[in-house]
């Protein structure tokens, strides 16, 4: 295999653990009805959610094998949002924004990598990386009315 599929599992794994992290914050939004931006973090959770469909896909077109949790990664970020929970929305939302942060750097790495093959190099430039700095732009929204 002349790729190293560890590289898109990382990918894979923040997109799994995006997807968790949105969740819990959706559980915690539909608690508090009066808190805004249900719809938007819904469906920020719904392209992540895409963004990991398509990253397995491709893994697996390559012959790779996709991870299937989101590891340590995901694990930290429950720790997170369980304290940003307890911290109220602003620390919440400031929380959905550093893993958003910390999602572009990686897939920024990874277009990087000269061993990442090239409609996932193409993936990421035209659909993944765009989503997250879109996602960012939300967010600084939802936290500015917070």
């Amino acid at each position: 295999m002349p790729w190293d599929e560890s590289k898109l599992n990382t990918l894979l794994r923040d997109e799994i653990s995006a997807v968790e992290t949105y969740q819990q914050a959706l559980d915690k939004l539909r608690d508090e009805p009066q808190v805004g931006g249900v719809q938007q973090i819904s469906s920020i959770c719904e392209d992540h959610r895409d963004s990991a469909t398509k990253l397995r896909e491709r893994i697996i077109q390559h012959g790779g094998k996709p991870t299937e949790d989101s590891g340590a990664w995901g694990t930290w970020s429950k720790m997170v949002m369980g304290g940003a929970k307890l911290l109220g929305d602003q620390a919440a939302l400031t929380a959905l924004r550093q893993g958003e942060e910390n999602g572009i750097k990686d897939y920024e790495e990874a277009l990087q990598d000269t061993d990442v093959p090239g409609d996932v190099r193409n993936l990421i430039q035209t659909t993944l990386l765009p989503r997250q700095q879109q996602h960012i732009n939300v967010l600084n929204r939802l936290i500015g009315t917070a």
